[in-house]
């Protein structure tokens, strides 16, 4: 993972606070008062004993609000100002008495359908913007939530540049969060094509989630939203913000394990929950989540890094990253520039893996390769060939007919070997086959009977070339007969819906006892790391003595 971009992205982020343009009006305190009458508009109204606390109304009343704003630069010519209300209800606008715009039908709205929006921004007369105090009265009636009362956002400046500022905003955001979404379904079909992944699947939702929430945030730009949806959205907003908040440590502690995990997690995920479910504002709400997130992921982390683990270093440079920018800026804007940093990271973590898997895959592949061609060559080196050639001569000279078929059946395990040694599945018949075929020829070499059996043989099952074949060639290597001369095989095979079992037996006398080098010779690392090459780490291979003989089971996990 590159992240040489990451202090170019920085870098932007502090260009746009320190190049925000030198503000042109000044806010005073707002008084509040119950009633209706026409002249509260007015510029020069004593408004001395109205509330100067946030009031609550009922039943939908009409109640005014006033707010002193002194403008402290003069506007360009054919420029007008314009005024950014966030407030809740429906209400109108006045601007030293003069109604300068109507958002939904205030003191109607018992009895008239929910008109208006949430965000609305107006224009103030050129002839009303002179330099000095001005007064914005706001006529309005709260049916919904009459403990919302005042303005929650203001903001003024030139009226092309409010409406053109949040267009080019979200714009850009879409666009931050296309790549979100992208990169969302892109780990999606890699989980599918791996279902084993769960932290590729974590990711994924992380940046899913990311993805809506930044939708979820930036969409009142372009949809009307009514102020009594607006808690719905912000719930919204937070229930994704606690889907992030607990991914986001989860998906750590899977990279970086620590003691008492499971436990650690449920005590996090309970702390979440009480934030979320506090009658809190959204803005303390969202904070406290996004900072118990932060303090367990960095508890993770620092954790992965005193242990030496791998990436942990980096990604605990991104959340100290993540959190310098949540000093140097608003909420709104530290929120997603720090969970990018962080969803950065968790990149960073899961591109490490994906490589160490595809050189894991790639070495068991070179593996593989090596000890195919070991075991080829072992079957056609000079000492095989000088005791299987020595043998046909004996044969030869003692029974001309069975030294034909010897000759027959050698050249038919060839043949088969020739057939399987570069695939990575044969049918289990083939490898039965082969199995056969060589038992034969160590008959005819060693004068021992040898009997093959099978039980609950599946036939449509296929299987790594050569493990089977393997497995019978120590068998017949580290074993003595029995009594009667004769040493016995048996496949056993067993199907369930969580794995596929063989069990493969031997049924002689041990010709020696067990040692290290035996357990680790080529046979066996032939037969794990053809596993590892079919079934990735999908299995499970145990080599055992009984007080029979021997016995290999091999699992393969669904």
């Amino acid at each position: 993972m590159n992240l040489k971009f990451s202090p170019c992205l920085l870098l932007v982020l502090l260009l746009m606070i320190s190049c925000s343009p030198s503000p042109v009006f000044e806010e005073h305190e707002t008084v509040f008062k119950i009633g209706d009458q026409q002249e509260w508009a007015t510029r020069d109204l004593n408004d001395q004993s109205w509330e100067k606390e946030k009031i609550i109304v009922s039943d939908g009343q009409i109640y005014w609000f006033r707010t002193p704003i002194d403008i402290l630069k003069t506007p360009e010519s054919l420029h007008p100002y314009g005024i950014q209300l966030d407030v809740y209800g429906e209400y109108e606008v006045f601007w030293d008495g003069v109604l300068i715009g109507k958002n939904g039908n205030p003191g109607q709205e018992a009895v008239l359908p929910p008109e208006g929006k949430m965000w609305a921004t107006f224009s103030i007369p050129t002839d009303l913007t002179e330099v000095g105090e001005h007064i914005l009265a706001i006529r309005s009636s709260l049916y919904y939530f009459p403990d919302h009362s005042g303005i929650w956002g203001l903001k003024m400046n030139y009226y092309e540049e409010l409406l053109n500022d949040r267009l080019i905003e979200s714009s850009y955001m879409h666009l931050f969060a296309g790549a979100f979404l992208i990169t969302s379904i892109y780990f999606l079909f890699l989980f599918l094509g791996n279902k084993k992944e769960y932290a590729t699947l974590i990711f994924s939702i992380c940046c899913f989630l990311f993805f809506t929430l930044i939708l979820a945030e930036f969409m009142k730009t372009y949809i009307h939203i009514h102020y009594s949806m607006h808690v719905v959205r912000l719930r919204v907003i937070s229930i994704l913000m606690l889907g992030i908040s607990f991914l986001i440590p989860f998906y750590f502690s899977m990279q970086f394990p620590f003691p008492k995990r499971k436990l650690l997690l449920t005590i996090y995920s309970i702390i979440l929950s009480f934030f979320f479910l506090s009658r809190y504002v959204y803005e303390l709400t969202a904070n406290n989540m996004v900072l118990s997130m932060w303090l367990f992921s960095f508890g993770v982390v620092v954790y992965g890094v005193y242990k030496k683990m791998k990436g942990a270093l980096l990604v605990l440079c991104t959340l100290l990253l993540s959190v310098s920018i949540g000093f140097a800026t608003p909420f709104n804007k530290s929120l997603f520039a720090g969970f990018s940093f962080i969803l950065l990271g968790m990149f960073y973590l899961l591109s490490m893996r994906i490589k160490e898997q595809r050189l894991a895959y790639e070495n068991s592949l070179v593996q593989s390769t090596r000890l195919r061609l070991e075991l080829l060559k072992k079957n056609i080196q000079p000492h095989f060939l000088m005791n299987t050639l020595t043998s046909l001569i004996d044969w030869i000279e003692e029974s001309p007919k069975k030294g034909v078929l010897f000759i027959e059946e050698l050249a038919k395990e060839f043949d088969l070997f020739n057939q399987i040694e570069n695939q990575t599945l044969i049918p289990i018949s083939q490898e039965i086959a082969l199995c056969r075929t060589h038992l034969e020829i160590m008959e005819y070499r060693k004068e021992i009977n040898y009997f093959w059996q099978e039980e609950n043989i599946d036939h449509e099952q296929k299987v790594p070339p050569g493990i089977f074949h393997t497995l019978l060639e120590n068998g017949i290597t580290h074993s003595l007969p029995l009594e009667d001369n004769s040493i016995t095989f048996k496949l056993i095979f067993e199907s369930t819906r969580q794995y596929k079992c063989y069990t493969f037996l031997t049924f002689a006398i041990k010709a020696r006892s067990v040692s290290r080098n035996t357990e680790d010779g080529t046979g066996l690392k032939y037969v794990k790391a053809r596993l590892t090459e079919s079934y990735q780490s999908n299995w499970d291979f145990i080599s055992e003595p009984t007080n029979q003989g021997w016995k290999n089971i091999i699992k393969i996990y669904s």
